[in-house]
């Protein structure tokens, strides 16, 4: 990586508590084993298999990816944590989704796992802390409903983990304080947030806390540029989720709800996926004016178009992030026709700055100006295209609301924590993974738009790639051209339902 790092170390990392959670408090519904239960419970089960599992899927790449960043701070302690499960209600949780930069690195689905990379000579040694998997040998396989094997499964365990994940060593999570007391005394970099308990006993200093956020930004920045491994999820993920429209397409003719839409589509990605990359947008008529309309509580109308805005995340963690505006009732109206295409003429412009060298902002810079003198045609801006778009006066934003592009990875706004010089000022570069979609959205309370456009909100968008000589669309066998979409719509409502 051309950037460098601020390599300033944080102190000497005290004694750190282990990540795992307490067990859990007895809540009033809660009946207390007895001793004759738990001797009965411990007895009389069948020997696990002595087999290791097979290595992860992309070990190859993970180890890489942990070479590169070893690289770029030698003799420096990494911790990165992957997290905890969540409380959604009393004692219920979410489902567990991997730290990001954890997953990268690892490949390890697991929760209250951390990765430390310790300094040796020549690189990092990397070490796994996970849960170990006493078996049948300890009562909590039955008591602990938070853990316990007979309430939520196995643990993958701790030999399993190192023959799993290929790393130097694997040990559990309890032993994690002496493994950074017995770490050569120096710099320790931890990435925050995902862990209090991390975060809390692994202390920092003003200094340190730059240096953790310089360690944040490098792990974002190794992620912009996609290997081959990434690049086939992320097009699994697109074709999953291009069946996923058509799922909601076949509904869409006798749906009477968003939800309706939102729940066909979380079908299909439960279904081939891991989840929904990111809560499912599916707004029919002016609630598509809305960016993030995620109620999903509106009705679906024929005559109004509906936007969707969708993607399946794989089982690799890789998310899809598609947007299409289908006419429910099958048809464009001539308003309808006139916007969608507007949008798609943008699209196609920034589709030309996609290319190695190119700002990251080419792209939106071209979207914005067709948008512009289109919005000037259609009769919306009363001004010349250079006023509306004079930076000065930004009038055009009133009806697009949002840049055209974000990078999209395992996170559907990706390599978040990047600096602004390598992401948003930077260039483009072969194997970086973009979104490419503008959008045009009229209020329905919006005096300075003709009427018949009021309520109209449409936005396009596709998962591209940087390539060598240009770009190549990863999604573009989701038909996307107005009459395409109602060819497509027509097609697959000929198809017979299962």
């Amino acid at each position: 990586m051309a950037a460098s790092f601020d390599r300033r170390a944080s102190e000497p990392a005290a004694p750190v508590a282990s990540p795992r959670a307490a067990p859990p408090a007895k809540a009033s519904h809660d009946v207390a084993a007895p001793p004759a239960l738990i001797a009965f419970m411990l007895k009389s089960w069948k020997p696990r298999p002595r087999r290791l599992p097979a290595k992860v899927a992309h070990a190859a790449a993970h180890h890489a990816r942990r070479r590169a960043l070893s690289a770029m701070f030698p003799g420096e302690v990494l911790v990165i944590p992957t997290g905890h499960e969540k409380v959604r209600a009393n004692d219920t949780h979410y489902r567990f989704r991997p730290g990001t930069d954890f997953f990268y690195l690892t490949g390890n689905h697991e929760p209250d796992c951390v990765l430390v990379m310790l300094p040796k000579r020549g690189g990092h040694e990397d070490v796994l802390l996970v849960e170990p998997n006493p078996g049948r040998a300890d009562k909590t396989f039955f008591t602990d409903r938070n853990k316990g094997e007979l309430w939520v499964g196995p643990r993958l365990g701790v030999p399993e983990s190192r023959a799993r994940f290929g790393v130097d060593r694997c040990a559990a999570i309890d032993e994690l304080t002496a493994i950074l007391a017995r770490a050569k005394r120096g710099g320790v970099r931890a990435l925050r947030g995902l862990s209090e308990k991390i975060d809390d006993a692994v202390p920092t200093t003003k200094a340190g806390k730059k240096a953790d956020q310089a360690f944040a930004a490098a792990l974002s920045e190794l992620r912009l540029k996609k290997d081959r491994a990434e690049l086939g999820e992320l097009s699994a993920a697109i074709a999953s989720t291009h069946r996923g429209f058509e799922d909601v397409i076949a509904r869409m003719r006798g749906a009477r709800s968003e939800r309706e839409i939102e729940g066909v589509f979380a079908l299909r990605a439960r279904v081939e996926g891991n989840d929904v990359g990111y809560g499912t947008i599916a707004a029919s008529g002016h609630h598509a004016c809305t960016l993030h309309w995620t109620r999903n509580d509106g009705a679906i109308k024929r005559g109004d178009l509906l936007l969707l805005d969708a993607g399946v995340e794989g089982n690799s963690l890789y998310t899809a992030d598609i947007t299409r505006t289908l006419p429910i009732s099958g048809r464009f109206t001539g308003p309808q026709r006139a916007v969608y295409e507007l949008v798609a003429a943008a699209q196609d412009a920034a589709f030309r700055e996609v290319r190695p060298g190119r700002d990251f902002l080419a792209p939106n810079r071209a979207a914005m100006r067709v948008l512009t003198e289109g919005l000037i045609e259609l009769g919306v801006l009363r001004c010349s295209a250079e006023e509306a778009l004079d930076d000065a006066h930004q009038y055009y934003k009133r009806y697009t609301l949002h840049n055209v592009s974000h990078m999209l990875g395992l996170d559907v706004h990706d390599c978040a924590k990047a600096r602004q010089e390598a992401y948003k000022f930077g260039k483009l570069e072969p194997g970086m993974v973009l979104t490419v979609e503008p959008g045009l959205y009229f209020q329905t309370d919006d005096l300075t738009v003709p009427a018949a456009l009021r309520g109209i909100g449409v936005r396009i968008e596709d998962d591209v790639v940087v390539t060598k000589t240009g770009m190549r669309n990863l999604s573009a066998a989701i038909p996307r051209d107005a009459a395409d979409v109602e060819a497509w719509i027509a097609r697959v409502w000929r198809k017979p339902r299962a």
